[in-house]
């Protein structure tokens, strides 16, 4: 097993000169919200957890524990779902929560500069007020940070539409484990010079490097949106209906597919009725435009495609308050979840098409296992949220049951033509399945990666490799 140095009193004084006393923290309760993320019921301890407030301080702190060899953690909001933010080897949690400046919105250049720490609805509000748009918006999308995204690579909804975190990232600062700054990138649409250092950043999970700025491509914000929510009575017939809309050539914003047991998770959680809770799958679709007519137009032909696949009706939400109602029901499924005890979530992603056959995998695999399953997910593009949840049992019964449920779900979806994570990311919880969609040669690859950058293997150990 890997060992490490541990963080002595020497090395907290010298980290406390460079962050200041009052934003090193060194035990008692300000320290266990560092040992925790939103991963199942995961609790490792870092030994001190530092704040720095600059790129400097980071690089410095960087340099400090590399001397030390000491590992670090870094940490953005502590939303993340796959252990990435664990300090599993304790250590130093490198928490850029202080880091939450929005630097720049350049207009002219469809860009701003932030730090790591802000809160990406920060950005979305922020930009929105200039006509802009950051299409990016995970499910925590109130609490997580632009760091954090840029780590696990997040999507979100309106991804099927927009891309992913990655197709936003212009340029990153940041700093090697060793202690050294350096850029890559601009505003810039096009630059071949070189590797593309940023987009090797993107998605790896704090384990190369340390992002302390980011430039982030905006788009204009579109002028108009619809949203629509469509009953089935099962999840083929609300395949059929996700696919003839995708083959008539139109691109929705948000594509969602519910299954039944995440509408009735919704109503229970936020203590009301949610729209057709008895159907058996429900797909929420939102079209975005900025002529009116022409959206109107297009969601009345999303409507019609929608009924000849049989869809039990399709209601728009004709008011703000209606709009809310629905994207509160989809987002309130992570704490829904939550709330229903030990549980274990299966961030899989398949071909679009495949994403019925996903959902009766998930329902197949909870049966033998005796344990609950809440599907949701992206149908638009085959990202499918599998929750196992046990009750009635012991904590080592239940986690028992989870995790050989969970194997399967995995096994299922990648012989789908699928993969593991979509966009939540291995960190230390999945790590164990990522062999199971990518081969030996592509995972020494990853090896070698990590080793030329981090040769100690004291960036975020214990995740991803």
């Amino acid at each position: 097993m890997t060992t490490f140095a541990q963080v002595t009193d020497a090395l907290a004084g010298r980290l406390e000169a460079v962050v200041g006393r009052a934003h090193v923290v060194t035990g008692g309760p300000d320290l266990e919200p560092y040992a925790r993320d939103e991963t199942e019921d995961l609790r490792y301890p870092p030994e001190i957890a530092v704040r720095p407030k600059t790129a400097e301080e980071v690089a410095a702190v960087l340099a400090l524990t590399w001397e030390a060899d000491v590992p670090v953690t870094p940490r953005g909001g502590g939303t993340g779902l796959s252990g990435g933010a664990l300090p599993g080897f304790g250590g130093v949690v490198l928490s850029l929560d202080r880091m939450d400046a929005l630097l720049e919105i350049d207009e002219p250049n469809l860009a701003c500069v932030v730090q790591p720490g802000v809160i990406t609805k920060v950005v979305h509000d922020a930009v929105e007020e200039r006509g802009l748009y950051y299409p990016p918006d995970p499910a925590s999308y109130a609490a997580c940070t632009i760091g954090g995204n840029i780590a696990e690579n997040a999507g979100g909804p309106h991804c099927v539409k927009y891309g992913l975190t990655r197709d936003y990232v212009l340029a990153l600062q940041a700093s090697t484990p060793n202690g050294m700054l350096f850029r890559t990138g601009g505003k810039l649409r096009k630059d071949v010079a070189g590797y593309d250092l940023a987009q090797l950043l993107v998605g790896s999970e704090g384990t190369l490097a340390v992002v302390t700025e980011a430039t982030l491509k905006l788009v204009p914000l579109p002028a108009h949106r619809r949203l629509l929510v469509a009953p089935f009575e099962d999840l083929d017939a609300a395949a059929r209906g996700i696919l003839a809309v995708l083959q008539a050539r139109i691109l929705p914003a948000t594509l969602e597919v519910l299954g039944r047991s995440a509408l009735e998770a919704a109503a229970e959680h936020l203590g009301r009725a949610v729209p057709f809770a008895a159907s058996e799958a429900a797909v929420l679709l939102e079209t975005d435009g900025n002529d009116a007519r022409a959206l109107d137009d297009e969601v009345e032909r999303i409507g019609g495609i929608l009924l000849e696949a049989d869809a039990l009706d399709v209601v728009l939400a004709d008011t703000p308050a209606k709009e809310r109602e629905l994207w509160e029901v989809r987002r309130c499924l992570g704490e829904a979840v939550k709330k229903k005890g030990l549980h274990v979530e299966c961030d899989a992603a398949v071909p679009p098409a495949s994403v019925p056959a996903l959902f009766a995998a998930a329902a197949e695999v909870a049966r033998e296992h005796g344990v609950e399953e809440i599907s949701y997910g992206h149908a638009g593009d085959g990202n499918v949220h599998v929750n196992l949840i046990a009750t009635g049992f012991d904590r080592e019964e239940g986690m028992r049951r989870l995790h050989a449920a969970a194997d399967v779900v995995f096994r299922r979806a990648v012989a789908l033509g699928g993969t593991i994570t979509g966009e939540h990311g291995v960190g230390c919880a999945k790590r164990p399945w990522l062999p199971l969609c990518r081969d030996e040669v592509a995972l020494e690859m990853m090896r070698a990666v990590k080793r030329a950058l981090d040769p100690k293997g004291l960036l975020n150990p214990g995740k991803v490799l």
